[in-house]
């Protein structure tokens, strides 16, 4: 069992930056983040996998958000750039173990670990 606690949410005016962090407990092969806005489903925002550091984002975050992850550290980032106000949600953490590769960004179902969340808010 892997324990993800993300951490780095909060409000900011459009336009700006926040970078959230989530260390996880244990091995992961993919990680990834989600978000779920009021009343709409979660959906992925974006999946980085450990053997390959390779990066896959949804078109609505593209070339403003950023994920990595410091493999020392167990740690996982997203930089968010310019936000917007849609981007206003629960951020969640996500992970999985070994054999979870598929070379794209992973859908929500196809992760097995999960934070508790973190709010950001985006005000116009």
């Amino acid at each position: 069992q892997v324990q993800l606690v993300e951490s780095g949410g909060g409000s900011v005016q459009a336009g700006g930056s926040l970078r959230l962090s989530c260390v996880a407990s244990g091995y992961t092969g993919c990680m990834g983040w989600i978000r779920q806005a009021p009343g709409k489903e979660r959906e992925g925002v974006a999946t980085i996998y450990t053997a390959s550091g390779r990066s896959y984002y949804a078109d609505s975050v593209k070339g403003r958000f950023t994920i990595s992850r410091d493999n020392a550290k167990n740690t996982l980032y997203l930089q968010m750039t310019s936000l917007k106000p849609d981007d206003t949600a629960l951020y969640y953490c996500a992970a999985s173990g070994v054999n979870c590769y598929r070379g794209r960004l992973l859908n929500v179902y196809e992760y097995n670990f999960w934070g508790q969340g973190t709010q950001v808010t985006v005000s116009s």
